[in-house]
């Protein structure tokens, strides 16, 4: 993956994904209620490969809106991945990057080596393949 995030194939997903085109299905997902209120109060974030996790003990409540919110994203990356010849993995691998840098303060994620962290006005921990 690291070749393909860093050669041509990974700066055209890049540039796909900076002007937008990717996070344009989630985010219908995204205007949810319940997963609006889990972001803000730290339940979830966002993780290295693309998905969203469960910060801390998952209730049912929190893997639905999980769940729900993965499938959609996994169906969004399949069609855009294939759109810009890439695999699913290449393209959530590099929404990821993009979502992590651009999480506003005080949201979750998930650091490469597996730990939460929020997110403050210091830059994001990323992988060190994300561009």
């Amino acid at each position: 993956m690291n070749k393909w995030v860093r050669n041509g194939s990974g700066l055209a997903v890049a540039a796909a994904l900076l002007a937008g085109i990717s996070l344009s299905t989630p985010a219908v997902a995204q205007r949810d209620p319940a997963y609006q209120a889990a972001r803000s109060e730290g339940l979830i974030g966002e993780q290295p490969d693309g998905y969203l996790g469960i910060v801390g003990t998952p209730t049912p409540q929190l893997e639905r809106v999980v769940n729900d919110i993965n499938l959609r994203r996994r169906a969004h990356y399949t069609q855009e991945a294939a759109r810009l010849q890439a695999t699913v993995e290449q393209f959530a691998f590099t929404t990821a990057c993009n979502l992590i840098q651009n999480l506003d303060a005080g949201l979750r994620y998930r650091a490469p080596n597996g730990t939460w962290m929020t997110r403050d006005a210091t830059p994001p921990v990323r992988d060190s393949r994300c561009i």
